[in-house]
């Protein structure tokens, strides 16, 4: 067994090209064999671009409000919300213009994403 504090976990500036600017990244647990579990943290307006999976996603919302959208439909999201992502599913998801927005976000270990916009 494994209890983590998430506010004692450091942050990690994640520049990457699927991000629209610099957002951190908690890694939550990092030791796993089956899952990686980690925190990410948007700042106001932040959101990565279309991308999608080769595993199912799930986002649990720790802080502020957010967006996520697939091809077919954008939703405001808030603390306590569960967002479910199928393998291949293509998606965003980011804080809104006027929030901060913070997730947890679940998958299997070896899981590809595949970003689909420039």
């Amino acid at each position: 067994m494994k209890i983590v504090k998430m506010t004692e976990v450091p942050r990690q500036s994640a520049v990457a090209p699927l991000f629209t600017a610099p957002v951190t990244r908690q890694a939550i647990v990092s030791d796993s064999k089956e899952v990686v579990i980690n925190i990410v943290n948007f700042g106001k307006g932040v959101k990565n671009k279309l991308h999608s999976h080769s595993v199912d996603q799930v986002l649990v919302v720790t802080a502020g409000k957010g967006y996520v959208a697939t091809e077919k439909e954008k939703r405001v999201v808030t603390v306590g919300d569960v967002i479910w992502f199928p393998a291949g599913e293509k998606h965003w998801h980011g804080a809104t213009e006027d929030s901060d927005f913070s997730h947890i976000t679940v998958a299997r270990v070896g899981g590809k994403t595949t970003q689909l916009e420039e």
